[in-house]
């Protein structure tokens, strides 16, 4: 009986240092977290726009293929190369996100030159879902889970950082929790957003008083708007994420001028306000600065993108899927 109780005791003190263990790493989870969360902001405004021209019963279906692709990203490729360079190639985080964070320039500046220059052909893939919807829905989902795995990177890079210095096994539990709590938040942000005309036609349908049918009818005219303000924040959060990519890169990597150009220039124009207002201030001139330079760089990397890596993909890429097909 001795024994047993011995036992049932022991079995007690590992079940308490097993929650110790749980609650350590939630909280190291949500400290890490919040230091990304101008990434995670990103995130959840580029994804909204990858859903715009479905039909409505295909929007939650799509966000659940990108979330799915997004906890693969994290934990099967992002997790174990962000634990492994930190730990052996320290020096190769920079090089990589910089590369990360030029695609993401990329992205954004070709959509706003298509926007400009190119508005009669950007219109032409519409036809394409009344032929091949399903073909153009894996389209936007691989488009979508591409774009996020660069925001992943940087989300689980920033998080990384932030953790403490721990055991390898705590730091690998702790991501994967940034990981996943990461994902639900973006992702059922999204899905509530893309849901909300649907919300708003229950409302102002189903509902039992006056107000609440306002309401509803109120957020069935705002969501039009609301889907556009937001695919203009996504393209406008890549170039914004991937010229801070950038230049804090260069930092990284020792070239400190650009950052401090940006920062004293940030610095300048928030002293040209009330103080309390200077913190917000010199944040958005920051933001801003990096987003032109996201621009630029975009710009100068859309022909490199579309002559030559591009093709050179398709080259490599394209014939395999072609003769599978067939």
């Amino acid at each position: 009986m001795s024994g047993l109780l011995a036992l049932l005791d022991d079995v007690a003190g590992i079940a308490k240092v097993a929650a110790a263990s749980v609650d350590d790493v939630m909280g190291q989870a949500v400290k890490a977290g919040s230091k990304a969360a101008g990434a995670v902001i990103d995130d959840a405004a580029v994804t909204p726009k990858y859903v715009q021209g479905f039909q409505p019963a295909r929007e939650l279906p799509i966000i659940w293929k990108i979330a799915r692709g997004s906890l693969i990203n994290k934990l099967v490729y992002l997790l174990p190369a962000g634990l492994l360079l930190t730990n052996f190639a320290p020096w190769l985080i920079a090089p990589l996100l910089m590369l990360g964070g030029a695609y993401l320039c990329f992205e954004g500046a070709e959509k706003i030159y298509h926007a400009f220059f190119h508005s009669g052909a950007h219109k032409a893939p519409v036809d394409k879902t009344v032929d091949d919807p399903m073909h153009l829905e894996e389209e936007k989902v691989q488009g979508a889970i591409k774009t996020d795995f660069i925001l992943s990177a940087e989300i689980m890079t920033i998080s990384l950082a932030a953790i403490p210095a721990s055991t390898f096994w705590m730091e690998a539990a702790t991501l994967a929790m940034v990981g996943v709590l990461i994902t639900l938040v973006v992702y059922g942000s999204v899905a509530l957003i893309v849901k909300m005309d649907d919300i708003g036609l229950w409302l102002a349908q189903a509902g039992q008083l006056g107000v609440t049918r306002w309401l509803g009818k109120a957020i069935v005219k705002a969501m039009p708007v609301l889907m556009k303000v937001l695919s203009v924040v996504g393209t406008a959060a890549m170039l914004w994420v991937g010229g801070s990519i950038i230049i804090h890169g260069l930092g990284e990597m020792g070239w400190h001028l650009p950052e401090e150009v940006i920062h004293n220039a940030a610095v300048t124009v928030a002293a040209l306000v009330p103080e309390n207002l200077r913190g917000a201030t010199e944040w958005i001139a920051t933001a801003a600065m990096d987003g032109v330079l996201g621009v630029i760089l975009g710009l100068i990397l859309i022909p490199v993108g579309t002559r030559l890596i591009t093709p050179l993909w398709a080259s490599v890429f394209g014939g395999k899927k072609k003769s599978t097909a067939h």
